[in-house]
């Protein structure tokens, strides 16, 4: 199918490039929940451990415990908020904003470079938090231990350390260093900005407007996230449909057109019950799993490896916990896929045996009732459809358990992380946030592994419908024109030879023709009789090329007619099958369609007087233009089948082929047929096989079959007294005197 799927390549590779931006937008939403769960709810909408103004006492402590490198950043970064160092109206503006700025000096952050703000964030929540601890005088076993036993008691520690030689304030602030370094950045901030929150509610600053902003902005960026994602999932499923419709129709189309050049020996092989299964129902599922492929099985591994990259991110010591699910859920798959796939194999088989016994049961419906083999019939139906019913119950039973074994998976892995992260945000390893945040990866690794089990499901189903339309499309037919056609031109005259013909049907051990010799001159009739299985229908089948010969020639006009095409070839042939069959449309479009639908009404209505149809053609209401249901079942079968001799004769062949085409023909409509050919219609090859004496008598050549061999030619009165076989014939139709007359 992959050659099939190439025209649609630029817009599959917009599917996948939308995919990937909406894999992209669901696993940004669990960073922005984190945020607002971390720095919105618990952080009070503080972002980092570096505040954006301070008092000077308090800075001057943090300046105090900081190394020389750390202590000019932050001199540089910060501003002295004084009327020295601002404009009148700039000093107004900040007293408003700060109410304390009157009562004592106040710094205010004067940098937007990103990283001086990241370096002051690495060191500033280790300082903020070495002078909270020094100012509450933290006790052991609350986080770490202050290492001031040295000091003299009574004294200010923040004095002390400033007047402190560098050897011994380096060594006092590695034995900090390194009991900070085992407590995780993330709570070090977070103790960081409790401090800091207490600072702001100091100087006057309104935390709760910063929260309620910080919460409100995050949460907007997830619904424009939000509505991002939906926008390119609608357009995705938009594009999808359009690919696998366009997909469907394209392969109905070659399918049709495929199984419009089969000639019959592909016919005998495909069975039309299958051929329709193929066409329709194969093709949907095809379809269908082509809409699941683009739309889940493309975007499935682009969103479990970014959720994996994310949940790794976030906290690599849960990443068992994703692989206890993953490996769940292939499991499940795995069991899943081997009991369903052969159930799917076997489920378009039964498809095509529900249809088969459904058309012979509607196309034999008059003989079932005839013989009061309605039960018969019943039973017949319903065997095949408790198959298809068993299968399809099995598989919609697997689809049954497969979701709920799904959602148990997803709970326990959900319930998993949560046992696991509380004890870790008890711990201090991890915030609530975060623990939410890989909850969300988690669920979402797993999703792409249901939907790639969801697809692999139906894998099975379409890989076999999809064989079954490939062996449609891939099947090479028998007869194909010629590389090199030869053109039979204008001059055609119609002359038909048979040069020692044998032909065999396909697997048949025995050949059906055997050594056929003999020629049907322009302008003369030409009738085959014979018994039951003589080759009669055979024969003529192999002018226009529904099969081809085993060995011999057909030439037509001298030329081999497998040198000639296949459209040319049948263009100088009319064909009346032993069957009349009619296509839905009218009585008009019916005769016109053995011409393509060309033929002028004077042509038509010539057809129409020839073939005796124009009695009960007036006797309808609206003439020609009356309405042919589907297969003619609105007219009698004489009435078909004088439309059907109309047909041929519309298109004005110098060929004539007539397959036992006057049975269902009372005498009188026959003979006057005969009768009205011989009239007007001259210089044409006629070929009639007949299985009446009536209708081949007068012919002028009459080509007597036996069990597929020419066992007599000539005319009726010469065959009468040469040939046994059809002297038989004769005498089981006719008397003696009859005959004679």
């Amino acid at each position: 199918m992959i050659k099939e799927i190439k025209p649609f390549t630029f817009t599959i590779l917009l599917i996948v490039v939308l995919l990937f931006v909406q894999a992209m937008a669901e696993l940004a939403l669990p960073d922005y929940m984190s945020n607002m769960v971390n720095v919105g709810i618990q952080q009070k909408g503080i972002e980092t451990a570096v505040p954006v103004v301070i008092r000077e006492d308090r800075l001057e402590k943090i300046k105090a415990i900081l190394k020389e490198n750390e202590e000019e950043l932050i001199s540089k970064s910060y501003i002295l908020l004084d009327r020295e160092h601002l404009s009148d109206s700039e000093y107004e503006h900040y007293s408003r904003i700060y109410p304390s700025l009157e009562a004592e000096s106040l710094y205010l952050l004067d940098t937007k470079d990103k990283e001086d703000i990241e370096r002051l964030n690495a060191f500033l929540g280790k300082a903020i938090l070495i002078v909270w601890g020094m100012e509450q005088d933290i006790p052991k076993g609350q986080g770490f231990v202050m290492p001031f036993e040295d000091f003299p008691q009574g004294l200010d520690p923040f004095e002390i350390l400033k007047t402190l030689p560098q050897e011994k304030f380096d060594e006092l602030r590695a034995k900090l260093d390194e009991q900070l370094d085992r407590i995780p950045d993330s709570m070090l901030i977070q103790s960081a900005i409790n401090f800091i929150s207490i600072e702001y509610e100091a100087i006057g600053v309104d935390i709760h407007k910063g929260q309620t902003y910080y919460i409100l902005k995050i949460g907007g960026i997830m619904l424009l996230i939000s509505l991002l994602a939906m926008a390119v999932s609608i357009l995705v499923g938009f594009l999808s449909a359009r690919v696998s419709s366009a997909l469907g129709k394209n392969l109905r189309e070659k399918v049709f057109r495929k199984v419009a050049s089969f000639s019959n020996i592909e016919f005998d092989d495909f069975s039309t019950a299958s051929l329709i299964t193929r066409s329709t129902n194969d093709i949907q599922q095809v379809q269908m799993f082509l809409v699941m492929l683009l739309r889940m099985v493309f975007y499935a591994p682009i969103l479990g490896t970014g959720g994996v990259i994310r949940a790794l991110n976030t906290d690599t010591s849960m990443a068992w916990i994703v692989a206890v699910g993953v490996m769940a859920v292939l499991i499940l798959v795995t069991v899943l896929f081997i009991v369903a796939t052969p159930r799917f194999k076997k489920m378009q088989k039964l498809v095509d045996r529900v249809n088969l016994v459904m058309r012979e049961a509607l196309n034999g419906m008059m003989v079932i009732r005839a013989f009061n083999n309605q039960k018969f019939e019943e039973d017949k139906f319903d065997r095949a459809n408790k198959d298809l019913t068993r299968t399809n119950l099995f598989v919609s039973r697997l689809m049954t358990v497969m979701m709920p074994a799904m959602m148990l998976i997803m709970n326990g892995i959900m319930l998993l992380i949560i046992w696991v992260g509380a004890h870790q945000i008890e711990e201090g390893t991890i915030q609530v946030g975060d623990m939410m945040a890989y909850i969300q990866y988690a669920m979402q690794i797993i999703m792409s592994f249901l939907m790639i089990s969801m697809v692999s499901i139906m894998l099975p189903r379409a890989s076999v419908s999809a064989q079954r339309v490939s062996e449609v499309l891939d099947r090479e037919a028998v007869i194909v024109d010629p590389s090199n056609p030869k053109e039979l031109g204008d001059d055609f005259k119609g002359r038909i030879e048979f040069k020692d013909v044998f032909f065999r049907y396909p697997g048949a051990e025995e050949s059906v023709l055997e050594g056929i010799n003999l020629v049907a001159e322009p302008g003369e009739t030409t009738a085959f009789i014979g018994s039951t299985g003589s080759g009669k229908s055979t024969l003529i089948n192999l002018i226009p090329r529904f099969y081809d010969v085993s060995k011999g020639q057909i030439l037509l006009d001298g030329t081999d007619i497998r040198d000639i095409g296949l459209r040319d070839l049948r263009d100088r042939i009319g064909y009346v099958p032993q069957e009349g069959i009619l296509f839905k449309g009218t009585i008009e479009s019916n005769i016109k369609y053995g011409k393509n639908s060309t033929a002028s009404q004077v042509e038509v209505l010539k057809s129409i007087e020839i073939s005796q149809a124009r009695e009960f053609i007036d006797e309808k209401e609206d003439g020609i233009h009356s309405e042919i249901s589907q297969g003619g079942t609105n007219v009698s079968g004489g009435q078909r089948q004088r439309l059907s001799i109309a047909r041929a004769l519309a298109r004005a062949p110098k060929v004539l082929i007539f397959d036992d085409s006057f049975s269902a023909l009372d005498f009188r409509t026959d003979a006057a047929i005969r009768k009205a050919m011989s009239q007007e219609i001259k210089d044409r090859t006629i070929l009639v096989v007949a299985q009446r004496i009536n209708t081949i008598m007068k012919a002028d050549k009459i080509v007597v079959l036996d069990e597929g061999r020419i066992v007599g030619q000539g005319t009726h009165n010469e065959l009468i007294k040469s040939c046994e076989v059809y002297r038989q014939i004769a005498l089981s139709q006719l008397s003696e005197e009859e005959l004679a007359i």
